[in-house]
């Protein structure tokens, strides 16, 4: 009796297999919209300072799009230089991207945490002491 089990477990997997649709060109005919979710809201960017674990992180939430978007991320020091700029790809799906840096070794004074998406951009600051 067993040994007909995996056959059959085996013959289900298969026809079930050929129902499901990866095809994303009908999927976005099926479903045309550009955000995933209901509610939209607006991109921002925000930025934790951990002294205990020597850390600076910030985060980039925007909507959620069925598509792969390219994002330009710029650390600002205090005295204007670009300290350091990344392109980043949110993935189809994603709504946020994370970047850290360490905390020793940086300017102290007043830093820019700059999102460039779409041509549009978000900033938020914040002070290393």
């Amino acid at each position: 009796m067993i040994k007909y089990l995996f056959p059959f477990l085996l013959f289900l997997t298969i026809v079930n297999a050929e129902n499901i649709n990866t095809d994303n060109d009908v999927l976005e005919d099926e479903y045309p919209i550009e955000n995933i979710d209901d509610v939209k809201i607006e991109p921002s960017v925000d930025c934790l300072i951990l002294e205990d674990e020597n850390s600076i992180i910030c985060k980039f939430e925007t909507n959620r799009v069925l598509k792969d978007q390219e994002i330009v991320i710029q650390w600002i020091d205090p005295q204007g230089d670009i300290s350091r700029s990344r392109n980043m790809l949110v993935p189809a799906g994603h709504a946020s991207i994370y970047d850290y840096r360490y905390i020793n070794g940086r300017l102290t004074g007043s830093w820019t945490f700059k999102v460039i998406e779409d041509e549009k951009e978000y900033t938020t600051n914040f002070e290393l002491k």
